[in-house]
């Protein structure tokens, strides 16, 4: 893939940079197109390339060994996964599947770790980035070990609202996770994220339907948070 092409998809991580930039890198890179619930890579895989995510949803999932989902995150769209794997070489740490139709770009562990070496407007931005995944996994392990299932749904929805511009009344998320995602991302079951949504919809702080969330009082779900 030329420089022009690859930059011609505005992905974040290369804002700013011109052709002239990637002199003398090969760009081992090529576009896939996914169906629902197909597997980009899986845990464990001996695979290192770095992915972009053009279109569509992707859920970053850890299986356990009773075969328990885990959803880790969910990709907007321009953000890059598979990192870990592609500077270590080492087996990846979790699954990566699409959640609907999805277009991803794939580009070769060569081809990345060129890129982090040579262009420190990249390197800059992914050590940034891993920080701020480290900060993440911290907090949410100390939430799973101080906050009340009602807490960590609660804090899950202001963080969901936040990140999708809808921390409003009346706003409404779309294509918001399930009960089942919700309760792997924060460590619940789904029976008891189901239980805390309606106890929120009952006291007319939210309005949930399918994969849709309405915010009808940010600040009653603010409460018990601080």
């Amino acid at each position: 893939m030329t420089p022009e092409t690859l930059l011609s998809y505005n992905l974040p991580l290369f804002d700013g940079l011109k052709p002239t930039d990637f002199e003398g890198i090969a760009l081992e890179v090529s576009e896939q197109s996914l169906k629902p619930w197909q597997t980009i890579f899986d845990q464990d895989d001996d695979s290192y390339d770095l992915y972009f995510l053009l279109s569509g949803s992707l859920l970053a999932v850890f299986w356990t060994t009773e075969g328990r989902e885990i959803v880790f995150s969910r990709f907007p769209v321009g953000a890059y996964f598979g990192e870990l794997a592609a500077f270590d070489g080492t087996p990846r740490s979790l699954a990566v599947v699409a959640k609907t139709d999805a277009r991803v770009l794939a580009m070769k562990r060569q081809s990345f770790l060129q890129l982090f070496n040579t262009l420190p407007q990249v390197r800059e931005r992914i050590t940034h980035h891993l920080v701020d995944r480290i900060r993440t996994l911290t907090r949410r392990n100390m939430e799973m070990t101080t906050l009340s299932v009602e807490q960590r749904v609660g804090r899950y929805l202001l963080r969901l609202a936040a990140e999708n511009g809808k921390l409003a009344r009346g706003a409404v998320i779309k294509n918001a996770p399930t009960h089942a995602e919700i309760a792997g991302s924060i460590g619940a079951n789904r029976e008891m994220v189901s239980r805390s949504i309606s106890k929120l919809a009952k006291q007319g702080v939210i309005k949930s339907a399918r994969q849709k969330i309405e915010i009808l009082d940010p600040e009653g779900l603010s409460e018990g948070l601080a």
